[in-house]
């Protein structure tokens, strides 16, 4: 895996320039690579295939990934998982109350040598980040990734820098201690493509992971099983599965149903980010198009966390609201 200053330097490097040597990938190799990633990941991660296989998808549609649960069931092992299974960059960020916006995106450092103002790439500058426990920061903290995550570049006094390709942001956040947490902003929950959660591990699974962590944790020996250039090649590969007019019409009115019931619905950010997870869970199963059952699999986690009613603290509506306008819209 690369180290740090490496993935600063790969941070600057322009997506274009990556991609004009990347394979391409027919979407049995997307699929293939898939099952590939899945399987790596739950080396370590046992009896969740869920989460995984949604984190992956998220990885090949071009989104980022927001993963909520009570201490100790394996967010962070998620991510860290997922990155040592790719040969490219990877930086953690530790949120916490001190932390400021250029902690995370860099600075102008004067190089005394040139008598020259320099910029210093921030941890962001990295194929895989993962931001751990967000919600400890404040929210001028927390929105130093907005740019990053929507457009792929960070701005620092006038200048434009390109973040790396393939590029995801993984955070993960407690739910619980909300007397020592800071809330997310609508804007930055609304740029995760998913959020997640993992749970407790049953018991057959819970005996299994401490058999596997008995002495040396399974994190260690976990080796990269795809190159960079191949998630680029198949993000590209999936960009291009097939949407047609009825299932772009499907997911209006799923998006539609949702703003007409809450006090905030989903945003036509949500609705591209609907179509790009089905485009991606498309091609994991070997389809060049996307049908109504995609849409639907992809729906809750795609869609619940922007969904805001005016009594639901725990989110447990919203949720609700989602499987709701499945069983009630039309499939076309």
């Amino acid at each position: 895996m690369t180290e740090p200053n490496e993935a600063m330097a790969a941070g600057m490097s322009t997506e274009a320039t990556a991609e004009s040597t990347d394979p391409e990938l027919e979407i049995d190799d997307v699929a293939a690579l898939t099952e590939r990633l899945v399987d790596n990941v739950e080396t370590v991660i046992v009896g969740k295939r869920e989460p995984v296989v949604d984190t992956v998808l998220v990885l090949l549609a071009r989104g980022h990934v927001l993963i909520e649960d009570v201490p100790g069931t394996g967010k962070t092992m998620l991510a860290r998982s997922l990155a040592r299974s790719i040969e490219c960059s990877f930086n953690r960020v530790q949120f916490t109350p001190d932390l400021l916006p250029s902690d995370i995106t860099g600075s102008n450092v004067f190089n005394q040598r040139s008598r020259e103002f320099e910029f210093q790439p921030g941890p962001v500058f990295a194929n895989v980040v993962l931001g751990d426990e967000i919600n400890r920061a404040p929210p001028k903290t927390q929105s130093a990734l907005l740019e990053a995550m929507e457009e792929a570049q960070v701005s620092v006094d006038g200048t434009t820098y390109e973040m790396p390709s393939p590029f995801i942001v993984v955070a993960t956040q407690n739910t619980v201690e909300p007397g020592r947490t800071y809330e997310l902003p609508i804007a930055e929950i609304d740029r995760f493509m998913k959020r997640l959660t993992i749970g407790y591990p049953e018991t057959e699974a819970e005996v299994e992971v401490l058999d596997r962590t008995v002495g040396h944790h399974p994190i260690g020996t976990v080796e990269p099983v795809a190159e960079a250039a191949e998630i680029r090649a198949a993000r590209a590969r999936v960009a291009n599965v097939i949407v047609n007019e009825p299932v772009r019409e499907y997911a209006t009115r799923l998006a539609t149903f949702t703003r007409e019931e809450a006090q905030l619905g989903v945003s036509p950010r949500g609705t591209i980010a609907l179509l790009r997870a089905s485009q991606a869970r498309a091609a994991m199963h070997g389809r060049d198009y996307v049908i109504p059952d995609d849409l639907q699999r992809e729906a809750r986690p795609v869609l619940a966390h922007r969904v805001h009613l005016e009594s639901d603290p725990d989110g447990r509506g919203a949720v609700e609201l989602v499987d709701q306008a499945v069983q009630s819209v039309p499939i076309p």
